[in-house]
């Protein structure tokens, strides 16, 4: 016999919430031989097939009042004379076979063929209330509790596989159309309140999103009559025809819909003034009449953050009372998962913020060298981390390199990360010796706490002497690529983590020619479940000399590339920890670009000052700068001799600007203020605040040094 399904034909296995289709019955259980005796339903759907295709009922029921007994049932009704689809099944004697169980998501039918069933007829398919052909390719209404529980389960589980807002506004239109509507609309509040937020202005509606049949199943082209029966309307898109904004006014029929919080149907008296007003003029169009339209409310946890209107076409059947509860269901389940993505949202809104802070927005840019880094979140679960880098510069065109690791992936661990780099860039503005820096943050680590555990790498790179002094607290070493495409790990003591205590640490002092490529790394480039950190670090060795060789050995490769043939490494299970990547490129400074003299605290030298500028910058051929030049030089010598007891150092460097430093072993630093008329002095770094390009002071353990840059013309 040829059993016939209910709704779409669709292969076994799809989701029953794919909008492409939906199954509404359950594969009727296989009678096992010796079977006493069998459900009634099992027995009287084969009838009602039957009766559907007309064949003669040859079935029989049994008989509820005597065990095993069978009694003939006429046209598909029970003895009683009710509808077999509403009958209660009598209880099965002892040997009975039990049923397969239902598949989850898929609601059943009785007397259901199952996934595989393939339709007989057009006409076979009917109402079984009204008898009325349904056409194919139509979904039938659910017509059991047991089919709207498993309906209401499988939409529910739907939804909550969303994380972010429109995954869940897509589970919820993607449950529901079509196996319990052909369309749906889902407002929601504009702007989306966050927690415990409470919203300023007026309630603004906005339309979030539309679904409904595919194009390719609506051979009728519309969900209502249209205005002129010859020429109905092609609602390709409900948006097309509904407001995207409404605003809700204060006690009006839309805003008495959703205080009620309780699905309503659209022919009520409250809905019927409120769906106007939330679709807009167009949208009394796309409403059937009767109750084929639902209008439910989406209460978060403490307020109305929007609404869902659920539609039904013309030739389906209308909505049951029952579906209001369907509805309630699905409303407050998609009404909870958006509060909880909102919420999802702010905090990794808040969590991004926090690591861009903790993080240098832009690098800068040292004489001498050119930087580049990269940072990667473990996961988007785990966005924040405690890797940082950070790049400083230092007093005499220096520039301190710095990457660390702070133990975790939370907001403690960034916390703790911004304490530690805020502290490493004080001590490098006090020009301490790298050891000296690691020394002070172990400290720190240790005075925020007993477990606050860290690895810091802290180089200093010298332009003018092209050398670079690093030390290490138990971190991956760096790797020098030179110009030739040789890629070298760098043989640093390792030292034991910051927050240990009680440990010295030990700095070497390198050779850092130039064109060469230091790149500073945190473990999760290199360490992940799959290889072990010294397996990374030749991989990573590798890969750098392997990019080197497609430039050439005369042209090392541009470093924003290589920061990104690095990262290329990763494999799919090697993002198990969050990445700071420094990379360093070395230009250095030429002797021939540096000038460097010692003047004695006397008063003939700003005098001299001027004359041993003069000659640098003739030899350089640039004489048209000599004028600005001295006069700047002689301000600052003449304020360094005024307080030193030692030997005035002057140094002019030239790269693509013209660097000047003084300096002396006075700690205290200058400070720009406005002279009044009848003062003598005092007017000095007025003169290089206006005439410089830019000009600092920085303090040394020796003193300080007090610089201005001029554009080169």
């Amino acid at each position: 016999m040829t059993e016939h399904p209910t709704s779409y034909e669709r292969p076994q296995g799809v989701d029953p919430t794919d909008p492409r289709g939906a199954l509404l019955h359950t594969p009727a259980p296989a009678r096992t031989p010796g079977a006493a005796a069998l459900p009634p339903q099992s027995a009287q759907a084969p009838q009602a097939a039957q009766a559907r295709t007309g064949e003669t009922p040859g079935a029989t029921t049994p008989d509820t009042t005597t065990p095993g007994r069978t009694t003939p049932c006429a046209k598909g009704k029970d003895p009683a004379g009710g509808d077999p689809e509403h009958s209660q099944p009598a209880v099965a004697e002892t040997g009975t076979h039990r049923p397969r169980p239902v598949p989850e998501g898929i609601p059943a039918q009785p007397g259901g063929a199952g996934p595989g069933a393939v339709e007989k007829d057009a006409g076979d398919q009917q109402d079984r209330r009204t008898g009325q052909g349904v056409p194919r390719g139509r979904p039938t209404p659910m017509r059991r509790d047991g089919d709207r529980l498993r309906f209401v389960g499988a939409a529910t589980r739907r939804i909550a596989r969303g994380i972010d807002l429109d995954e869940i506004v897509m589970g919820l239109c993607r449950a529901t159309v079509p196996t319990f509507s052909d369309a749906i609309l889902v407002y929601l509040r504009d702007p989306l309140p966050v927690g415990d937020e409470r919203p300023t202005g007026p309630l603004v509606l906005r339309l979030r999103r539309t679904d409904r049949i595919p194009p390719e199943r609506d051979t009728e082209n519309g969900f209502a009559p249209a205005p002129q029966p010859e020429q109905p309307p092609e609602l390709t898109e409900l948006s097309a025809v509904t407001a995207e904004l409404c605003e809700v006014r204060p006690g009006g029929a839309l805003a008495e819909v959703l205080r009620g919080v309780r699905p309503v149907f659209a022919d009520a008296p409250a809905a019927r003034a409120a769906l106007p007003e939330l679709l807009g003029d167009g949208g009394e169009l796309v409403v059937p009449s009767g109750q084929r339209a639902i209008l439910a409310p989406l209460r978060g946890r403490r307020r109305v953050i929007g609404a869902a209107v659920f539609l039904r076409r013309p030739e389906r059947i209308a909505f049951e009372a029952d579906d209001l509860l369907v509805a309630a269901q699905l409303a407050t389940h998609s009404a909870l998962g958006i509060d909880k993505a909102v919420l999802y949202g702010r905090e990794a809104y808040i969590a991004d913020e926090l690591q861009r802070t903790m993080l240098p927005e832009t690098l800068p840019r040292p004489t001498g060298v050119r930087l580049a880094s990269r940072y990667l979140p473990a996961a988007e679960t785990a966005r924040v981390g405690g890797d940082w880098y950070d790049a400083i510069p230092l007093p005499g065109s220096r520039v301190a390199l710095v990457v660390g690791d702070v133990m975790g992936h939370s907001m403690t661990s960034a916390a703790i990360m911004g304490q530690l780099r805020t502290t490493a860039q004080t001590l490098a503005g006090l020009d301490l010796p790298p050891q000296e820096v690691l020394h002070h943050l172990d400290e720190q680590a240790q005075r925020l706490g007993t477990d606050r555990m860290a690895t810091c790498l802290y180089a200093v790179y010298d332009p003018v002497s092209h050398r670079i002094t690093i030390a290490n607290a138990g971190h991956p070493p760096p790797v020098l690529l030179h110009l030739g495409g040789r890629a070298e790990v760098l043989r640093v003591p390792a030292g034991a983590p910051i927050g240990v205590g009680g440990v010295d640490f030990e700095a070497v002092e390198l050779d850092a020619p130039a064109g060469a490529t230091l790149l500073l790394y945190t473990d999760g480039l290199v360490e992940s479940r799959l290889r072990d950190v010294w397996t990374g670090i030749e991989q990573l060795r590798e890969k750098l000399a392997a990019t080197a060789q497609l430039t050439g050995p005369d042209h090392p490769p541009p470093l924003e590339a290589l920061c990104d043939e690095v990262l290329d490494m990763l494999g799919p299970g090697d993002r198990d920890d969050d990445i700071a990547l420094l990379a360093a490129r070395f230009d250095g400074i030429a002797p021939s670009d540096v000038a460097y003299w010692f003047l004695e605290p006397e008063d003939a030298a700003p005098g001299r000052a001027r004359r041993l500028a003069r000659r640098a910058l003739s030899r350089w051929g640039m004489e048209e700068m000599s004028d600005s030049v001295e006069l700047l030089v002689s301000e600052v010598v003449t304020n360094a001799v005024r307080y030193a007891s030692r030997p005035v150092t002057l140094r002019l460097l030239r790269t693509d600007v013209l660097r000047c430093e003084v300096g002396d072993d006075v700690p205290q630093l200058p400070r720009l203020r406005q002279a009044r008329a009848t003062d003598e002095g005092g007017r000095g770094l007025y003169l290089v605040n206006k005439l410089a390009r830019r000009w600092g002071a920085t303090r040394l353990s020796t003193g300080k040094v007090v610089w201005f840059e001029l554009n080169r013309g």
